[in-house]
């Protein structure tokens, strides 16, 4: 694999210069999830349902950038302010974004798909594009989603 590809699958992973999602979302307290923070109207798993739905978007739009309908913006990309989960659903929330994660992080690394190539049916946009976008777009709300756990002292004792 060339170094542009395994770079791109560390951004995805945010294994370079930023927490990963795995250690954002690990031990967080059932009492956590539904919580909002001080001064934000968002809780812990609307972030990563957010997250969620983001990545499940881009990734249908680069395998079918024609036929893919992408959810309303900016409604559709999140969760009612008011909804609210069980432990399943973050568990579900989380093995979705972690499964879609994969499917990037194998489109990134198949030699066979020019990474550069314009994806038909779009205003110029590329498959490296579009994964340079999720992983920025993951990495900002992976921080805020480390940063809230900190103000809700969510985070198991000991952790740095």
């Amino acid at each position: 694999m060339d170094e542009q590809r395994q770079l791109l699958i560390s951004l995805l992973r945010g294994t370079e210069a930023h927490m990963g999602f795995d250690e954002a979302v690990a031990d967080l307290p059932a009492w956590a999830m539904n919580q909002h923070g001080p001064n934000v109207s968002y809780t812990p798993w609307h972030i990563a349902e957010h997250l969620r739905i983001t990545q499940w978007d881009i990734l249908r739009y680069i395998e079918d950038p024609t036929g893919h309908k992408s959810p309303d913006w900016p409604i559709g990309y999140w969760p009612a302010p008011d909804a609210e989960t069980d432990e399943h659903g973050f568990r579900q929330s989380v093995e979705q974004f972690r499964d879609d994660l994969r499917a990037l992080e194998t489109i990134a690394a198949d030699m066979s798909i020019d990474l550069f190539n314009v994806l038909e049916g779009t205003p110029g946009h590329t498959v490296f594009r579009e994964l340079v976008v999720v992983g920025n777009h993951n990495s900002y709300h992976i921080g805020e989603f480390a940063s809230l756990r900190q103000v809700m002292a969510s985070w198991p004792a000991g952790h740095r």
